[in-house]
């Protein structure tokens, strides 16, 4: 792994008495596309908004390209695009001069440089048109090319394809990697929509109430076990037997079945105790560990 381009140390947010985000400690290296997971309210924005320099740690530490942001604040962010939250556009101005004008906040930029900038995201046939016109899934292009008009190192985007409809969550998801790979930006995305991180992220970190739960690539991560699905009856039930009496803990279930991850030699004693209660067991499936499963295990475990 290459050297780093952000890293925080003890990282502390408070609001009152709530602990938003509590001792994280994150690595992102140069060249990543870092995935930044959690459930909601675990802390995800209010680390971002730290990192971004939008509010102030009460305890830790964050350097980006090595800089220290508590010591060289203008420095370290320099190195920094991001879009968080909803980007705002003047509506009536054009896509260009939209760009134009968020770019004169932070460096001269020429016409070449601002229709580079909506190309790479896709726009550039529409740069003369007013953001009224545009749909979701654009403007949320135009907020990443605002972020990459000061040339950053490191690219920041809160849930970028939060709102997007498929095709517009596919414009993103095939957007983010290209990024890293032409410009040679690194990207760290906050996203709740786990199968898009899967798809686009090389490492990713899992927070939940604040704290670090894990982080590596989904190959460190993901559970040499694979997910095995039992297809039920009375899944409650079957559930209760499978946590209280064989002492495994089941990931999730629906109406029909129950997902566990599990190795090879105990399915059949787990099928023959599902029969032996009663239950008529009408599939058993194994598959490779996900994303969401293994989301859904490190965040459930944490609550316990």
């Amino acid at each position: 792994m290459g050297d780093a381009i952000l890293e925080t140390e003890g990282l502390t947010k408070r609001f009152g008495a709530r602990v938003a985000v509590d001792g994280l400690s994150l690595r992102v290296a140069r060249g990543d596309v870092f995935g930044f997971l959690g459930p909601n309210g675990a802390g995800k924005t209010t680390t971002i908004r730290m990192v971004t320099g939008l509010i102030r740690p009460n305890a830790g530490q964050i350097a980006i390209g090595g800089v220290r942001l508590r010591r060289s604040r203008r420095k370290a962010l320099r190195k920094v695009g991001a879009l968080v939250e909803t980007p705002a556009f003047h509506p009536h101005l054009s896509a260009r001069t939209n760009l134009a004008v968020f770019a004169s906040l932070s460096r001269r930029v020429d016409g070449k440089e601002l229709d580079e900038a909506l190309d790479t995201v896709g726009l550039l046939a529409r740069a003369g048109d007013k953001v009224k016109t545009y749909s979701h899934g654009m403007k949320q292009r135009l907020g990443i090319a605002c972020a990459l008009v000061p040339q950053p190192e490191l690219l920041v985007l809160d849930e970028p394809s939060d709102g997007l409809d498929p095709h517009g969550i596919k414009d993103v998801r095939d957007l983010i990697p290209s990024l890293a790979r032409e410009l040679g930006v690194t990207i760290f995305i906050s996203s709740h929509i786990l199968s898009e991180v899967e798809q686009t992220c090389s490492r990713l970190a899992i927070i939940d109430h604040g704290r670090l739960v894990t982080q590596g690539t989904m190959d460190e991560l993901r559970s040499a076990e694979p997910v095995v699905t039992f297809g039920v009856d009375r899944v409650a039930d079957a559930r209760r037997l499978i946590e209280e009496k064989l002492g495994l803990d089941v990931l999730s279930m629906d109406e029909t079945e129950l997902r566990l991850t599990l190795p090879h030699e105990r399915i059949a004693d787990v099928n023959t105790a599902l029969v032996s209660a009663g239950h008529r067991v009408h599939a058993i499936v194994t598959a490779r560990q996900s994303l969401e499963d293994l989301f859904l295990e490190l965040t459930e475990k944490s609550i316990r």
